[in-house]
C-alpha cells in the first residue's frame, strides 16, 4: 500500500522544491525492487546545447530518485547520434555519485539520428552480461528509456520489435520535434503506457514524475485478476503475462498459443521461412540452393570481386531519397559473399567533395558492410560526379584500402549511382577508369542523363547501364546488377586465386608447351623441305 501513495507525494513536492530535489526525496520512499535501466539519449545535431543541459539534469534527478546498488537497480547510459557512444555500462557504477560524475562530463555527439542503430547497440551491447546486466535467467526486468527530439534517419521499427521479443521493455520519450509515429514503432505495448510526448525540454521533468511513479515495488499480480492464462510476472510498470516455451502472447496480453517462430524471430531467411516445432528452417526458390549460411539463396560465391560504390549524396537527392539509396546498396551487399577471401565492399559517396565512406579492406562480412552503409551521412551540395571517377582510380581501388594486388587477376569493378547531370567533366576519368581494367556500372535515376552514363559504363552499354525513373522503384534494378555483378553469373566467371606453381598448373603448361614445341618442329620441316625443292629446281635450270 506504501507504494501506492508514493505518486500522489511526488506530485505535491513538485509545487514545493525544485526539480533534482523532487526525486532526490522521493527516492528513500518509493523504492524499486531489483531493475537493469538503460537510457539511450539522443545527442543529434538537432538538439541544442540548452536543451541537452535540460536533459542531463533530468538524468541525474531521475539517478537521485533510483534504489541503486548491485543488487537493486543498475544503471547505464548511452547516447547516440550518427554513431552510438556509451557513457557507462550498467555494471560500471554502484553508487549515484558516479553516475552523475560520468553524465555531467558528457559532451553531445551533435550528427546524424540513427535511432535504429542505438536500438540495435542497447540490445546486443547494452543489456549484455558482458556490460553488467544480469542474466535472462535472473528475470531481472530490462528497461530501455530512449529520449529523441527528431525523426529517425533509419528504420526503427524491426530492431525495436527484436528488441522487445528478446525482454527489453521500451519506454520512447519524443520532446518537441519527435515524431510520433516513430515513438509508437519503438515503444512496448500497451503504448499508452510506454509513448510520452513532451511539449519542450523544460517541461521533461513531467514525464520523470510519471516514470518515478511506475517504478514503485508494487506486486501487481496480487492485486486484482490479472487473468494470465499461464503466469503473471509483477514488473515495474504493472502486471506482465507469460508464457511457457514454444508459446507466444496473443494481442489480449493474457492467452497464449504454440509459437510460429517464423513471426516471433529474426529469422533471416531470404525467400521463405518454415516452423517446425520448437524450430524453424529456410527454403529458396525452385532452381535455387540454400546457401551454408542456411538463410541465403543465389548468393555470389564463386569467384572473387573488388567492388567499390560510387554514390551520389548532392542536395538533388534530398535526404528521404538518400535513404532510399542506402537500403538499395545493403540489398545489393544482400546478393554478395562478402569476406577477405571472397568479395570485399568499399563505398565513396560525393557531391562537391569526395568522402571515402569505408575502404575495401575494412569489413569482413555483409553485416558490418550493411550496418556501415545505415551509419553513412548525407553530404548534400554539388554533383562533381569526374572528381569522383578520379578519387575512385587514384585510391580507392589501392592496395593500400584493400583491393588486392593486380597479380591475383580479382575482378575490379566500379558502381556508379546518380541521380543528376555532373557538374564537371567525366570523360578523362571515365576512360581512365575502363584503362586501369575497372569493370564499370552506371545506376541512374529521376533526370540522369542517359550520355553520361553510357560514358561511365563499360561495354556493351546495355549490360552495365542501368535507369529508375524514380527512388520508389529502384528495386526493380537489383536482379539484372545480380546477374552482371555475380562472378558465376557475370564478369567473374570461373575466376579462382592459383598459384602457378601448383602441380595441376604446371602439367597443364608444360602439356601446352610441349603441344606448341611439337607443331612448330612439324611446321620447320616442312618449310626446310621446300627450301630444298627451290634450290634443286634452281639449280635444274642452270
Amino acid at each position: 500500500m506504501r507504494g501506492l501513495l508514493c505518486l500522489p507525494l511526488l506530485m505535491l513536492l513538485l509545487f514545493l522544491q525544485p526539480w533534482e530535489t523532487q526525486l532526490q526525496f522521493a527516492g528513500p520512499r518509493c523504492r524499486t525492487g531489483p531493475l537493469d535501466l538503460v537510457f539511450v539519449i539522443d545527442s543529434s545535431r538537432s538538439v541544442r546545447p540548452f536543451e541537452f543541459e535540460t536533459m542531463r539534469q533530468f538524468l541525474v534527478g531521475l539517478l537521485r530518485g533510483l534504489d541503486v546498488g548491485p543488487n537493486a537497480t543498475r544503471v547505464g547510459v548511452i547516447q547516440y547520434s550518427s554513431q552510438v557512444q556509451s557513457v557507462f555500462p550498467l555494471g560500471a557504477f554502484s553508487r549515484r555519485e558516479d553516475m552523475e560524475r560520468a553524465i555531467r562530463a558528457l559532451v553531445p555527439l551533435a550528427q546524424g539520428t540513427m535511432t535504429g542503430l542505438a536500438i540495435q547497440y542497447a540490445m546486443n551491447v547494452a543489456f549484455s552480461v558482458a556490460e553488467g546486466a544480469r542474466p535472462p535467467e535472473a528475470r531481472v526486468p530490462r528497461v530501455a528509456v530512449i529520449v529523441t527530439d527528431g525523426r529517425p534517419q533509419d528504420r526503427v521499427a524491426e530492431v525495436a520489435a527484436q528488441a522487445r521479443a528478446r525482454g527489453i521493455e521500451i519506454y520512447a520519450v519524443g520532446v518537441q520535434r519527435a515524431d510520433v509515429g516513430s515513438l509508437r514503432a519503438m515503444a512496448s505495448p500497451p503504448l499508452d503506457e510506454h509513448v510520452f510526448l513532451v511539449e519542450s525540454f523544460d517541461l521533461i521533468q513531467e514525464f520523470g514524475l510519471q516514470f518515478q511513479g511506475r517504478l514503485c515495488a508494487v506486486d501487481h499480480c496480487s492485486f486484482g485478476n490479472h487473468s494470465c492464462q499461464h503466469e503473471c510476472v509483477s514488473t515495474f510498470g504493472g502486471p506482465r503475462c507469460h508464457c511457457r516455451e514454444g508459446h507466444d502472447l496473443l494481442p489480449d496480453g493474457r492467452s497464449c498459443q504454440a509459437r510460429d517462430l517464423c513471426n516471433g524471430v529474426d529469422h533471416g531467411c531470404e525467400f521463405q521461412c518454415v516452423s517446425e516445432g520448437l524450430s524453424y528452417r529456410c527454403l529458396c526458390p525452385e532452381g535455387q540452393q540454400l546457401q551454408a549460411d542456411g538463410k541465403s539463396c543465389n548468393r555470389c560465391r564463386e569467384g572473387h570481386v573488388d567492388l567499390v560504390l560510387l554514390v551520389d549524396g548532392s542536395k538533388s537527392v534530398r535526404p528521404q531519397n538518400f535513404e532510399l539509396v542506402k537500403r538499395f546498396v545493403n540489398q545489393i551487399v544482400d546478393f554478395l559473399d562478402v569476406s577477405p577471401e571472397g568479395t570485399r565492399v568499399g563505398l565513396v559517396q560525393f557531391s562537391s567533395r569526395v568522402r571515402t565512406e569505408f575502404p575495401l579492406g575494412r569489413y569482413g562480412t555483409a553485416d558490418e558492410v550493411k550496418q556501415a552503409v545505415l551509419a553513412v551521412e548525407y553530404m548534400e551540395r554539388g554533383t562533381m560526379t569526374g572528381l569522383a571517377l578520379r578519387h575512385m582510380v587514384e585510391h580507392s581501388f589501392s592496395e593500400a584500402q584493400g583491393a588486392r594486388p593486380r597479380a591475383l587477376n580479382v575482378p575490379r569493378v566500379g558502381l556508379v549511382f546518380t541521380d543528376g547531370r555532373s557538374q564537371d567533366d567525366i570523360s578523362v576519368w571515365a576512360a581512365r577508369a575502363k584503362e586501369e581494367g575497372i569493370v564499370m556500372y552506371a545506376v541512374g535515376v529521376g533526370k540522369a542523363v542517359e550520355e553520361e552514363l553510357r560514358q561511365i559504363a563499360s561495354e556493351p552499354a546495355e549490360l552495365h547501364v542501368s535507369y529508375s525513373p524514380d527512388f520508389g522503384t529502384m528495386t526493380h534494378l537489383l536482379d539484372n546488377l545480380r546477374g552482371s555483378i555475380c562472378p558465376e553469373e557475370g564478369i567473374g566467371a570461373g575466376t579462382e586465386l592459383q598459384s602457378p606453381c601448383e602441380c595441376e598448373n604446371l602439367v597443364e603448361f608444360q602439356g601446352r608447351t610441349l603441344g606448341a614445341l611439337e607443331k612448330l618442329t612439324q611446321n620447320l620441316a616442312q618449310l626446310t623441305a621446300r627450301l630444298e625443292d627451290l634450290e634443286n629446281q634452281l639449280a635444274t635450270q642452270k
